[in-house]
């Protein structure tokens, strides 16, 4: 049987148009604000009335006098867009930047968090809003969508099954998150696509660790509610403990996967040029890199532009480190992501020569107004 090198072919990034800075809630919310240690943000992460009892408190800390814990800037849906509209234009560019066309791609696959269709996922909608004759999957694995995904397609065009696999993942926290609650101001909505398919020799995906995170479950869950208008919807609620769990788990599953997928790589952690990791809170990058025993500089942070956009994340980080000229045709990267009541992934891929859609501007003028 052929032995295939497959990877990211081609990136790209789609965000809304709506950019809410932390003034926003202060102007609209200044009770809010004034009680937010009393609030679901600060339950979620603090340290529960007690002193820091690992890495991740420590790293934490320096952020526990900010009511918004390090979030700055986040990306919103606005009238007339949707976590279908980003999916579509990220997809577009991404199949340009590859210089394919619709009858290029043998499978797509959409990983959507928050959409607006309650059942379905969005693959066959936008299937057919890009006039796509192939199959369409949707995948779930919460915020660690993204990277299950790509591990998916990889092996699927390494099989030979496909030669050309689309992949577009998008958040969209405010459909799933009353502004009203304090989580919504570290949360932002994105998409991010890009194609899978075989590159040049020994480029592409090297190994790979995934994990279940059963530990969190409970952490996070939807409850059917009332909107600001009156309006039923679903919402996103932290669950009983959930600070204790995610503070105590984190550092076992990143080692556990980091580790695991450089041992299937055969190499070690000292031998990986970049660490890409998902961004959930303002200090994540510094803990893995603490954990790990990497340099801050071998990794990236977008979480001052973006907030958390779940499976976005990874994606996120991974283009505008090659944009940066952080990563370089050759180099080795480790992508790590974690998914609450889902999966824990870690892969290592030597990067290829990849296509980047348009770059998003990261200094655009704050919009305080919601639509």
């Amino acid at each position: 049987m052929k032995s295939y090198s497959v990877g990211i072919r081609s990136l790209a990034l789609s965000f809304p148009s709506i950019v809410c800075t932390n003034d926003y809630y202060r102007e609209k919310y200044p009770e809010l604000v004034a009680q937010s240690e009393q609030k679901s943000l600060a339950r979620l992460f603090s340290l529960a009335d007690s002193t820091p009892g690992n890495e991740f408190d420590q790293e934490m800390m320096p952020y526990l006098s900010d009511p918004f814990r390090g979030a700055v800037e986040r990306r919103i849906l606005g009238s007339g867009e949707s976590s279908l509209t980003l999916e579509c234009r990220a997809a577009r560019d991404a199949l340009e930047a590859a210089n394919l066309s619709n009858e290029d791609i043998d499978l797509a696959i959409v990983t959507s968090f928050g959409t607006e269709e309650v059942v379905a996922g969005n693959a066959a909608f936008l299937a057919n809003e890009l006039g796509l004759g192939c199959a369409a999957w949707n995948l779930n694995s919460m915020c660690s969508s993204g990277i299950v995904a790509l591990q998916t397609a990889s092996t699927l065009v390494g099989a030979g099954e496909y030669r050309n696999v689309l992949v577009i993942t998008s958040c969209a926290y405010s459909r799933l998150l009353d502004e009203r609650d304090t989580i919504s101001w570290i949360a932002g909505d994105g998409a991010g696509a890009f194609v899978v398919s075989e590159l040049k020799a020994n480029q592409g995906i090297l190994g790979s660790k995934i994990v279940h995170s059963a530990q969190t479950c409970g952490a996070f869950h939807t409850e059917l509610a009332e909107d600001s208008l009156g309006n039923l919807r679903l919402f996103m609620r932290t669950g009983k403990g959930a600070n204790r769990v995610i503070s105590n788990t984190a550092a076992d599953f990143l080692l556990t996967c980091c580790k695991g997928a450089a041992a299937a790589t055969n190499v070690t952690l000292d031998e990986i040029n970049f660490f890409i990791f998902n961004t959930p809170t303002a200090w994540f990058a510094k803990f893995s890199a603490r954990i790990l025993g990497i340099e801050p500089e071998r990794t990236i942070n977008l979480y001052p532009q973006y907030g958390n956009i779940g499976p976005v994340l990874p994606i996120a980080n991974l283009y505008h480190a090659a944009q940066l000229g952080k990563i370089h045709e050759n180099d080795l990267v480790l992508v790590y992501s974690f998914g609450a009541s889902a999966n824990a992934t870690a892969t290592v891929m030597r990067w290829g020569d990849v296509a980047l859609g348009p770059a998003p501007s990261l200094n655009e003028p704050a919009v305080f107004s919601r639509c």
